[in-house]
């Protein structure tokens, strides 16, 4: 028996919704000199990463170097941490001590305890540019055309360990339908992928709807979209059935047309969340590219994901991923149960506005709010389920959930940021949060493969 004032967390079963809206928005980089132009309509798409950590977080403090003669006890965090209020504060703010007297963060001790730590370790994270650098692959398909495409996700453990992936043994159990397509490694380690085409040449619009219901827009159109046979997710035949998470960032091109190392890539070429890429020769893994990220909260935790595809159109066109119908195959609304290949994302519409309101967070502030300092739209800030090191369940293809705050709940002021998937299913049960326009609360049937790439705590 519990008291009327003991917390509890509301049970996970949240009920079902018919789709309704779209995943996490993920950021567009600039467009390049001479690139077909994809305007974004009095919108620009989602915004860089605004990071992170707090100055307790930095190297110079991990590595216990030296403190400056007359340090600062509490140093002001850079723009970029600040215009979305989402990283965690120095660990020095309240202390009559400098950050550097402060010792490791406890996740370098352990993973598992408090920190940051990188998940995805196969790439080089810029925390303070919000990107990370990762391996290029090129693989072909059965005609010859060239698949550019990036590797963060496995169901093979001990790859996953060897190569820097993610683990997500959920993944098994997407191969229904087309959701995953074949494929064979060569000779060379190059994979011949069985089908599965994607086109970077439509022109990326979004136009928001009038305040102050910015969303949904009043059109979206994405800048990629797969054909009916591609999909991330790739079953290498002659690795032991084993899938990877494999999206394509760049399609039918030779290694001279796709060569921007230093930036302003061509988007009728890349995928969006390019910033830079540079395929060398050999072409196979000799080259990198630069990918944009999005934060968000797990377990009131800030975290960094990458998002490439998804399975609805207007998703696709908020959140300048590939619109990829195979991954409409998948089930939803099983969260953690057997045969669930996806994990939930909690996606906020109407929650508050202002560009320096620290409690600001939603769909309608990220198309209706201006953006941050670097003139890029401010994040939706989701709420994601378990990822490695802190949950079981991980998985990079999300469940969107999408909640609207009642206006009983808007009149009483109790509209607020949420951080953590079971505060929000606690609102749900008590009633303050429902799906959109009042409907059941639950998934909306969209998934967004969104994998995860570094958490801050």
């Amino acid at each position: 028996m519990t008291s009327s004032n003991t917390v509890i967390p509301a049970p996970a079963n949240a009920s079902q919704v018919p789709r309704t809206t779209c995943p996490e928005p993920g950021p567009r980089p600039e467009r390049a000199r001479g690139a077909p132009r994809r305007s974004m309509a009095a919108l620009g798409a989602v915004a860089a990463v605004a990071l992170l950590l707090g100055a307790s977080l930095t190297a110079a403090a991990q590595q216990g170097q030296p403190s400056n003669p007359q340090p600062s006890p509490n140093p002001p965090a850079p723009r970029f941490l600040t215009d979305d209020n989402v990283g965690p504060a120095p660990a020095s703010i309240g202390t009559d001590i400098p950050l550097t007297y402060f010792g490791p963060s406890p996740s370098q001790v352990q993973k598992e305890l408090i920190g940051p730590y990188q998940l995805l370790k196969s790439g080089t994270l810029d925390a303070e540019a919000g990107t990370i650098t990762l391996p290029l692959y090129r693989g072909q398909l059965g005609d010859g055309r060239k698949v550019w495409y990036i590797l963060t996700d496995t169901t093979d453990k001990a790859n996953a360990e060897a190569l820097g992936l993610n683990f997500s043994g959920k993944l098994n159990y997407a191969r229904v339908g087309k959701a995953v397509r074949g494929g064979t490694l060569l000779a060379d380690g190059s994979l011949i992928f069985d089908g599965g085409a994607v086109d970077f040449r439509p022109e990326h619009r979004v136009v928001p709807g009038d305040a102050p219901n910015f969303f949904p827009p009043k059109s979206a159109e994405p800048g990629a979209v797969g054909d009916a046979d591609y999909t991330p997710l790739v079953r290498i035949a002659n690795s032991r059935d084993q899938i990877y998470n494999a999206p394509t960032l760049a399609f039918d091109v030779d290694a001279s047309q796709i060569n921007f190392c230093d930036g302003n890539p061509d988007y009728s070429l890349v995928a969006d969340v390019v910033v830079k890429i540079c395929p060398k020769l050999p072409e196979n893994g000799g080259g990198t590219v630069t990918v944009r990220l999005t934060h968000n909260y797990s377990f009131a935790r800030p975290v960094l994901y990458l998002t490439t595809d998804t399975s609805d159109r207007m998703a696709a066109a908020i959140g300048s991923a590939t619109f990829t119908p195979a991954l409409s195959d998948l089930g939803v609304g099983r969260d953690d149960s057997f045969s669930s290949a996806v994990e939930r994302l909690f996606q906020i519409t109407n929650g508050p506005m202002g560009k320096d309101n620290p409690q600001r967070q939603g769909l309608n502030s990220h198309l209706g709010d201006p953006p941050d300092a670097n003139g890029r739209r401010l994040h939706a800030i989701n709420v994601i389920g378990g990822i490695p090191t802190i949950a079981t369940d991980y998985s990079p293809l999300w469940d969107v959930n999408v909640g609207e705050w009642t206006p009983e709940a808007v009149r009483l002021g109790y509209r607020a940021r949420v951080f953590e998937e079971f505060n929000i299913l606690g609102l749900v049960e008590k009633g303050w949060i429902t799906g959109p326009g009042g409907k059941q609360f639950g998934s909306s049937g969209v998934i967004v493969n969104c994998p995860i790439v570094h958490r801050f705590l």
